[in-house]
């Protein structure tokens, strides 16, 4: 397998947490995305979305980190990454989705380069990706406020885990004061002793800048 990523994409962090957790290894080809480079013409032959990550195997070609993610836990089922249950599944999708297309999607690099081109001051533009963070973070603190931990949604990380810790990132590079979320924060905290997460950071990433 091929993962087509940048190391601070939080998208490409997520697929990173399942590739890792499911001990599946594949060849990590960076693309960087402040230099434009998944915008490249051999690149959008892979992803005409132009975005990252986009996972290669064999000739197959899945985009959109939740799509492959669950692609990984339908074909390599161990551990599972969502509940048997049908509603714990639901609540679980409902809460990553909360994040891989409420929140992560509004304050990525395409909408705040957008904003500047626009016209919108950095400042402004900062207080943008913040203001979204929070929001997005306050909604699912109270999705998880009465759920068992220490992870999300019980004793073992989800696919919600996989969306939660990234986006954590994301919302302290934008200056966002996270200690507002305890709930977030426990299983954070929680995942991050996992050697799958922690490998997965940004910061342990070759083309990590």
């Amino acid at each position: 397998m091929k993962l087509h990523g940048y190391f601070r994409s939080s998208a490409a962090y997520r697929v990173r947490i399942a590739l890792n957790l499911k001990g599946l290894g594949a060849e990590h080809l960076p693309h960087h995305l402040r230099k434009g480079e998944q915008c490249a013409p051999a690149y959008l032959a892979i992803n005409p979305q132009g975005l990252v990550p986009a996972l290669e195997n064999g000739g197959a070609v899945l985009t959109q980190s939740v799509a492959i993610i669950e692609w990984l836990d339908e074909t390599h089922p161990n551990p599972p990454l969502l509940p048997k249950d049908p509603l714990r599944r639901a609540k679980v999708r409902a809460f990553a989705l909360a994040i891989a297309c409420d929140t992560h999607p509004v304050q990525n690099l395409k909408v705040l380069a957008r904003l500047r081109e626009i016209g919108l001051a950095e400042e402004k533009v900062q207080d943008w990706a913040a203001w979204v963070n929070r929001e997005g973070l306050s909604a699912c603190e109270t999705l998880i406020r009465d759920e068992p931990g220490p992870f999300c949604f019980g004793d073992a990380p989800t696919l919600a885990d996989l969306c939660l810790v990234p986006q954590l990132a994301n919302a302290r590079r934008f200056g966002v004061d996270v200690s507002a979320y305890p709930r977030l924060l426990a299983a954070e905290a929680a995942a991050k002793v996992i050697a799958a997460f922690a490998d997965a950071a940004p910061e342990k990433q070759p083309d990590a800048e």
